[in-house]
């Protein structure tokens, strides 16, 4: 090489697109900062997809909703200072309900540290720490494929969740040898597995049971356990149940399913199952209160969960398994053979009617004419006229999601995106965004709040600049219903304060931004409405408007004994709503 040849090199941004793609990353959720356009740039010239949306907030849930809809790692790159704190509540929605995604942030330059640059003067780590997995700066070049392989392992491997890395402007700029820069290569990990011994004491247990029964969360969907979940379940015949992370894991037009965990409220708790297994779901809110689980205190449980530390959370475990749930159940079907499993068709019954009572109660609960528009009809009908395998429902908003909940039917795992632990609100035209870019040939349909769609709203633009046909759908109630509705519960209709928002034409802003807009005042109206949004090709807004006086069973069961007391102390102890009552100390 003569003198004045030079080395070709490649900057920061040309190694973190290259290990992306190279571990099956497609897409990537972002909003632009300067301190990212070398990322940028690099994924221009080698197809890495940029969804670029209006919220940092809004990056950090599309890549949420990427991770619940499709099993896989979702990704989000935000500039750095108020690009790292705008993203923070979708990355504690990720912590919460432990979905795997790699949040990548822009920084100031190392050299500039303590000198008060732009963006920077605060410690991101430290913002991050509490809500991630692991949160890391690279500080070198050579460095930076590793850091970005290690943040993926951590994300997908056990417990699945949030990492956070860090980039510094001089470390993704900076230049090195193309001819030795490493890209990082995805390593073949072998997920933990059950012992001989629990595959065999679980089988037993379930084959001797009167009442056997499967509940299965989040664990089986991201440990690919969906498919041999079907299959055992319908070698054995027990039914599954299945938290909002699993839905779907048993279509639930299946024979043995028997829809959510709260099918199980409404069954006497000496008519419930007597054996459980479950997996990968945990044992708090949404399976029960601490004063009204919903398995009976009498059932053998065997748990299995990929985090061990999991297992016994809140009751006593027959046998706790530290294992992958998609080891497992491809394990038990394995060995189901070796079992004569009885007839149980009375069981998965009595568990099919009791997950359509409260479809029945709700259907009888107002005439189809109801004006305004009662919000179960709503749903209801949303959910009649979404009947394709394909079609995907992303339901936003504290009752609007129990409607959107209690009267859908779902049939693929990953087609329904919703809330968890955090009860983050403004999560669902993101998720939608990621839903209809992960699955472009589907129909996908957001139900939302009044209340929750303000959030984001914004995210019109998103879907119309990206061709997003994502139909929203409001549920105009013209309030914050269940806080309106929780406050009439608890202190008299005369007594609501900061929930109520109006009539708002939500239809005639999301037309500002070139999407197609409708109001609904007439149920009759529901149906035609969805035909003309879903004809228009563009991401539409069918606004409809509800009855606010409808409130949904949900609030009255979250709001219970401090309603009847009206938040007043009883025997010693403090009513509250939404957590029930406890002993003053």
């Amino acid at each position: 090489m003569t003198n004045h040849q030079q080395t070709a090199t490649i900057d920061g941004g040309e190694i973190v697109v290259r290990t992306l793609l190279d571990h099956g990353v497609t897409t990537v959720f972002t909003l632009h900062g300067g301190h990212l356009d070398a990322i940028f740039q690099s994924a221009l010239d080698r197809g890495l997809r940029l969804v670029d949306t209006r919220h940092e907030q809004a990056a950090g849930h599309a890549a949420d909703g990427w991770a619940r809809t499709t099993g896989n790692v979702g990704v989000a790159i935000v500039t750095a200072g108020p690009g790292v704190t705008d993203v923070v509540t979708a990355v504690t929605n990720a912590y919460v309900d432990c979905v795997p995604i790699l949040v990548i942030g822009g920084r100031s330059p190392l050299s500039d540290d303590e000198r008060l640059p732009l963006q920077g003067g605060f410690s991101q780590l430290d913002l991050m720490r509490p809500v991630t997995k692991w949160a890391a700066t690279v500080t070198r070049i050579d460095r930076l494929a590793d850091y970005l392989c290690q943040a993926l392992r951590m994300a997908t491997t056990g417990r699945p969740g949030p990492v956070f890395l860090e980039i510094p402007a001089d470390v993704l700029f900076a230049h090195t040898d193309a001819g030795h820069a490493s890209f990082g290569s995805p390593a073949r990990i072998d997920p933990p597995a059950a012992s001989t011994y629990a595959i065999a004491s679980m089988l037993q247990a379930l084959a001797a049971a009167q009442r056997p029964l499967i509940m299965a969360g989040g664990g089986v969907w991201f440990g690919k356990g969906t498919d041999a979940l079907r299959a055992f379940a319908e070698a054995t015949g027990i039914p599954v149940l299945a938290n909002g992370r699993g839905r779907a894991a048993l279509p639930e037009d299946h024979r043995l399913s028997g829809g959510g965990f709260m099918t199980l409220a409404t069954l006497p708790p000496d008519q419930g199952p007597d054996v459980v297994l479950l997996l990968g779901a945990r044992l708090g809110l949404f399976t029960g209160s601490a004063g009204r689980p919903f398995i009976p205190p009498t059932a053998t449980v065997f748990q299995v969960d990929v985090e061990p530390e999991e297992i016994g959370r809140n009751r006593r475990i027959e046998l706790g398994i530290g294992a992958d749930c998609g080891q497992v159940v491809h394990a038990l079907l394995n060995g189901a053979g070796d079992h004569r499993w009885p007839d149980r068709q009375a069981w998965t019954s009595a568990l099919q009617g009791a997950r359509n009572a409260m479809r029945t109660l709700l259907n009888a609960s107002y005439a189809d004419d109801h004006r305004p528009i009662h919000s179960h009809q709503l749903a209801r009908d949303l959910a009649a006229y979404l009947d394709r395998e394909s079609d995907v429902l992303v339901a936003d908003g504290g009752e609007t999601s129990f409607w959107a909940e209690s009267s859908s039917t779902i049939r693929r795992p990953g087609h329904w995106l919703s809330h968890g632990y955090l009860g983050c609100l403004g999560t669902g035209i993101p998720f939608a965004v990621a839903a209809q870019v992960a699955h472009p040939d589907s129909r996908v349909v957001c139900i939302t709040g009044d209340g929750s769609v303000g959030l984001n709203f914004a995210e019109f633009d998103t879907l119309a600049r990206h061709g997003l046909p994502v139909v929203v759908v409001v549920n105009n109630d013209q309030q914050w219903g269940m806080s309106k509705h929780g406050q009439e519960l608890m202190y008299g209709k005369g007594r609501t304060v900061v929930s109520e928002l109006g009539v708002v034409r939500y239809d005639r802003a999301a037309e500002g931004f070139g999407c197609h807009g409708e109001l609904v005042e007439d149920p009759r109206d529901i149906i035609p409405a969805l035909d003309r949004a879903f004809a228009s090709g563009r991401p539409a807004c069918v606004n409809v408007l509800t009855d606010p006086d409808i409130i949904a069973p949900i609030t009255v069961a979250m709001v219970g004994a401090a309603a009847a007391t009206g938040g007043k102390r009883t025997d010693g102890q403090v009513v509250m709503p939404y957590y029930g009552a406890r002993e003053t100390r």
